[in-house]
């Protein structure tokens, strides 16, 4: 049978300014270890602090841009678009246009605190 999930659970982020995270499956709310599918709604000017997940993360932007920084360069996914990044690789979210942005991440496995590596602030 289907399992309804009736709301996310809100979850804390990290960075310069309030982010909200509304995680629908993963560690949190449905307790799925395998993949987490957060919705992520970041301000204009928020950025996070650098890091290096155990974990492959799908990005897909649903409104405004998402900076991706990586070791070599930048990407600015915008609204449609998507983003891969594999595990191991340095990567820095942010929103710096003014309107923010909003997108969906499917992280396998599942997003951690204890795998995600962030950089030392």
């Amino acid at each position: 049978m289907p399992r309804l999930i009736e709301c996310p659970s809100v979850i804390e982020a990290a960075g310069n300014l309030p982010k909200r995270i509304e995680e629908y499956a993963g560690r949190v709310n449905t307790g799925h270890g395998e993949v987490s599918v957060a919705r992520m709604v970041s301000p204009p000017g928020w950025v996070e602090p650098g890091q290096r997940p155990e974990f492959e993360e799908i990005t897909v932007v649903t409104r405004g841009m998402l900076r991706v920084e990586y070791e070599h360069g930048a990407l600015d996914v915008r609204e449609g678009q998507a983003v891969v990044a594999v595990p191991g690789e340095w990567i820095r979210y942010s929103s710096p246009e003014p309107e923010g942005a909003e997108y969906v991440a499917v992280c396998l496995p599942a997003f951690s605190p204890d795998t995600v590596h962030r950089d030392a602030e």
